[in-house]
């Protein structure tokens, strides 16, 4: 029985489409092709039925259809090359389509879409076995395509989380781009994007701060200090000018202890004189609440009130940038900026 072979090494679980062949000796035999322990995943590939779908998975299946000169672009060429927020769903349940650019005509299928956008070879690298565009080819893909300018400035907020990219190295990007699809979205993002944004949901936070609320566009995880220089906290969102903090407490903040620490946090940035407001994930059903308290949080808020300041100690490492990330060793990037995956 013919037993496909992994992927790539360092890509443990994920299986490489394959024709059937009449000897079963590179895949399975037509008949057996057609049986339960195989699925299709484009016209004539195979991979086993009980190889899960996931992401990468899917991505695979994609790229099988691709020869020379041709990539998988957008959200899966991020995630397949380190990008943590970009896991092929929408809002973590609905799956996205993979997306390829290919020189040829090729049908779309389900599962996956195919440009015919012109692709130079150099905008092509291969990570792990598969050909990939590089990283700013596929955030300004995701931003020109994506279905509202929100999303595309998630989209590059969180490649600049993972240092694929630098707001800097996407404006020359796209100034050298003509007049193509999504071309005035993704400048638009440009605009509003952070390199310092932490989720997904933080960067709607902010949006919602200022496209909403209608309020100063307010600074992202920038830490506080105290009078006397003590880390005071870093909030998701503050406005210095206003003296309000934005804190966004998602599900994975519904326990008890998820809680408490919450409202210690809180009580820490009062103390030094700062105002709260805090978003739940029940507001996204009803901004107005959100908005009407944020509103009040700006009336009470006291911008030279209180013992805090975003001004950096001699001692404190600032990792606000993608510059200063990368410039980052290991075992500082592991310091600095672990506590990221806990925010």
């Amino acid at each position: 029985m013919f037993v496909p072979p992994p992927f790539h090494e360092r890509r443990p679980g994920l299986v490489a489409p394959v024709r059937h062949d009449p000897d079963g000796l590179r895949g399975p035999t037509p008949g057996v092709a057609r049986g339960p322990r195989w699925r299709t995943t484009s016209r004539g590939l195979f991979v086993p039925h009980d190889v899960p779908a996931t992401s990468f998975q899917r991505t695979v299946e994609a790229a099988a259809v691709l020869t020379t000169d041709e990539a998988v672009t957008g959200w899966a060429a991020l995630a397949w090359t380190g990008g943590r927020w970009f896991d092929g769903t929408i809002d973590g349940a609905t799956p996205r389509d993979v997306h390829v650019v290919a020189r040829r005509h090729i049908a779309s299928q389900a599962g996956w879409r195919v440009s015919q956008e012109f692709l130079h070879p150099d905008e092509i690298v291969v990570v792990d076995g598969l050909p990939v565009t590089t990283h700013v080819r596929s955030v300004t893909y995701e931003m020109r395509y994506a279905a509202a300018l929100g999303d595309a400035v998630v989209a590059l907020d969180m490649a600049c989380y993972s240092d694929l990219v630098s707001i800097a190295e996407v404006t020359t990007y796209l100034s050298a781009l003509g007049p193509v699809t999504g071309i005035q979205q993704a400048r638009d993002a440009l605009v509003e994007a952070d390199e310092n944004s932490w989720s997904p949901r933080e960067t709607r936070m902010r949006g919602v701060w200022t496209k909403r609320a209608l309020l100063p566009r307010p600074l992202c995880n920038v830490p506080v200090f105290d009078g006397s220089g003590r880390h005071v906290g870093t909030p998701d969102l503050i406005s210095p000018e206003m003296g309000l903090v934005g804190l966004y407490n998602g599900s994975d903040h519904l326990s008890l202890v998820g809680a408490a620490a919450d409202e210690k946090k809180s009580s820490d940035y009062r103390d030094v004189g700062l105002e709260v407001v805090t978003m739940l994930a029940t507001d996204w059903s009803r901004l107005s609440d959100f908005i009407a308290r944020l509103h009040a949080g700006a009336r009470r808020a006291r911008p030279l009130g209180g013992s805090w300041t975003v001004d950096p100690p001699a001692w404190w490492t600032p990792t606000h940038t993608v510059a200063r990330r990368r410039a980052l060793t290991d075992l500082e990037r592991h310091r600095y900026l672990r506590y990221r995956g806990a925010a």
